[in-house]
């Protein structure tokens, strides 16, 4: 995709803050004009005609976040937000406007014609503005509504009428909360690619497959040649590849398909040590997109996860995107250094809560192995909604926009078609099945599952429970753990367990010192039940709510890390429970010279969290000392040098993509 207009120059700070995929893509961050819309009277108006006069209105800076501006601070209802832009117009050219994401309902206006509509607030959309473009200078003006305490909207409130239970827990942090782009495509270009790879365990080796979807903007008929290359270590490999042609009619979109078999010298597969990527790109016409993916396989038998035919056992956390000041905004520094809190904190195995937070934690989830479920908008519907045709037709429309956009990332292994809605009703079952089957035509490669409630309680019999729809079991249980899960179990001994919430607040009478030995009496029960492949604890960090149970300060403690990811005592003992290996001192030997020896054993779990650990490493001080490749239950002696002077040791295991997973003090005696 080449750019062939020349645009406006952009801060720096304000493109390197947020990161976007498309290479090629023109930022529309910076500057906009900002006003409240408080009576709905915008619209009708005019304000966003070419010659309304906004020299009145506020400044702010997108991706914006209006819900934290203290100028604007929890308001909800619509806002509006303007700016000019120069265009060159180019004959032969479609250009797109991209929107990472906007919460809730967005509707954008260009050169005083209204382009088009989006409801939902996670996931990323766009339209062809082309027409709508003129030479010179453009008006681009965007009204956003967050009111999404409606019982009409995904997420939104319940139908109930009750007191307290009418909306989410999480804050509606509105605006244009994601990047905002343009792109210049050919009349012929790619709207999307989907990579499907397919390791044989037993060969080594593996099928790649590739489905493009192709846009003809043109007036006339057209048969595209789709052409890819996939890229391992820099260089292209050299690949016979077996293609198919369809010719797509004007204003129309055609998928087209071409696979491939790598051989085992070229086959590398994806996993939480050693997470290869590889790199695709797809030319139609002259117009390329590209991607990562990865070779893996994930399965359940017998009540196990497999990740390449390996059981699995992992910690994991649920991250709510809150962060003071910021709102909802992703700011590529903040994910980067949740993504390093969570990864050392244990967390290998995660349901990104109850939406889809930005793509750029998923490409590090990719880069340095981490294992997610990802999850649409259906928090708590009550079975009138779930009945209901207009939500189905939202729901859908949403989980297509998010699996089209996470289907080739390795780190996504399931998707969750909701969060505690009432799985033993009639309306739950049918939901769960028909959601599920609506996925798998959409994506039938992952896993599929939905966070219920229920089951601590219900039922008696698999069938009465939409549970019996999954391929793994996901049960939030806040309490009488060790029964709830031998019930659940005893209804569905052949599905692993998920427990995809657990966890107490730190403002119990037991405060923090509470949550501690919350985490060790679970984790005792969990560590009995090898049917219980994960763990996840609710939530990574304290936010910002306005339901019932918040704290007068506005923040629900629930974290590991309060708002601005200060660590609890919290944190470090979920570190110590939930690595995969353990250190023990074995003795201490005086040497001669000053030159003594500490013996440790390096031990890697056999119960919970058990996977077999790769080129990690032994970290004291500058040196550093190679493990070898451990099994789950074996364990390896290393000796280590100490200088006579020293009067303790701080050790360290590290991963081979250099994550902590375990520091250690030891005394020398």
């Amino acid at each position: 995709m080449k750019l062939t207009s020349l645009f406006f120059l952009l801060s720096f700070s304000a493109l390197a803050q947020f990161s976007i995929r498309q290479t090629d893509a023109i930022p529309l961050h910076g500057q906009w004009a900002f006003a409240m819309d408080t009576r709905e009277m915008g619209a009708m108006r005019g304000w966003f005609k070419e010659d309304y006069n906004v020299s009145g209105w506020d400044k702010v800076t997108v991706p914006h976040c209006f819900s934290v501006d203290p100028r604007y601070q929890f308001y909800t209802g619509t806002v509006w937000y303007r700016r000019t832009f120069p265009w060159q117009v180019a004959s032969g050219k479609r250009v797109i406007l991209h929107f990472d994401a906007s919460y809730y309902l967005t509707s954008i206006w260009l050169n005083n014609q209204k382009v088009g509509t989006h409801e939902g607030g996670y996931t990323p959309f766009h339209f062809d503005i082309t027409d709508y473009l003129k030479a010179g200078e453009n008006v681009l003006a965007i009204s956003v509504n967050n009111d999404t305490w409606q019982t009409g909207t995904i997420p939104g409130s319940k139908d109930y009428g009750n007191a307290n239970d009418a909306f989410p827990g999480w804050i509606n942090y509105g605006g244009l909360i994601r990047p905002l782009y343009l792109t210049v495509e050919p009349e012929v270009y790619l709207e999307n690619i989907k990579v499907e790879s397919t390791p044989d365990l037993a060969k080594g080796t593996a099928t790649v497959k590739v489905k493009a979807r192709v846009r003809n903007a043109s007036k006339q008929t057209t048969s595209p040649k789709l052409t890819t290359v996939i890229w391992w270590e820099n260089q292209p490999l050299k690949l016979t590849w077996k293609n198919t042609t369809a010719a797509v009619s004007a204003g129309q979109t055609a998928i087209l398909e071409a696979e491939t078999s790598l051989k085992s010298t070229e086959t590398k597969l994806w996993n939480l040590d050693e997470p290869n990527l590889y790199k695709l790109q797809a030319t139609v016409n002259g117009d390329t997109l590209s991607t990562n993916f990865g070779i893996r396989k994930v399965e359940v038998q017998n009540a196990k996860l497999l990740l390449n035919g390996q059981p699995l056992r992992l910690a994991g956390g649920n991250r709510v995107v809150d962060y003071p000041g910021l709102g909802s905004l992703e700011p590529d520094w903040l994910i980067e250094k949740d993504f390093r809190l969570m990864k050392e904190a244990g967390m290998e195995f995660h349901r990104l809560t109850h939406y889809t937070p930005s793509e750029a934690f998923y490409d590090l989830a990719d880069r340095y192995g981490m294992l997610i479920i990802t999850e649409a908008g259906n928090w708590q519907l009550t079975p009138r909604q779930m009945d209901n045709d207009t939500i189905r037709t939202k729901f859908q429309h949403q989980f297509r926009e998010m699996v089209e956009r996470d289907w080739n990332h390795p780190s996504v292994i399931a998707y969750s078609v909701g969060n505690e809605y009432l799985s033993e009703t009639p309306s739950g079952q049918r939901w769960t099945k028909d959601m599920m089957v609506y996925g798998r035509t959409l994506d039938a490669t992952r896993l599929y599952t939905f966070a219920t409630m229920r089951l601590n309680i219900l039922p008696a019999k698999p069938e009465d429970e939409a549970t019996q729809y999954c391929d793994f079991v996901s049960t939030n249980t806040y309490g009488n753990h060790a029964k709830a899960f031998d019930h659940i179990h005893a209804l569905y001994p052949d599905k692993p367990i998920l427990v995809s919430e657990w966890g107490l607040r730190a403002d119990t009478p037991t405060g923090e010192a509470g949550q501690v030995s919350h985490l060790e009496n679970v984790m005792a029960e969990i560590r009995k039940r090898p049917y219980i492949v994960g763990a996840s604890w609710w939530s990574f960090n304290d936010y910002q709510s306005r339901h019932v149970g918040t704290n007068p300060n506005g923040y629900r403690p629930w974290g590991l890390v309060g708002p601005e990811r200060n660590k609890r005592p919290l944190y470090g003992a979920h570190r110590r429970e939930m690595s995969s290996v353990t250190l023990e001192k074995v003795g201490f030997e005086v040497g001669s010279q000053g030159i003594h020896q500490l013996r440790v054993r390096v031990k890697v779990r056999s119960d919970f969290p058990a996977y077999a650990i790769k080129k990690y490493r032994l970290k004291s001080g500058d040196n550093t000392w190679a493990i070898p490749d451990l099994e789950p239950g074996q364990s390896v002696e290393i000796n280590l040098p100490v200088r006579g002077f020293e009067k303790n040791a701080e050790l360290e295991i590290l991963k081979p993509t250099g994550f902590s997973v375990l520091t250690q003090q030891f005394d020398l005696k």
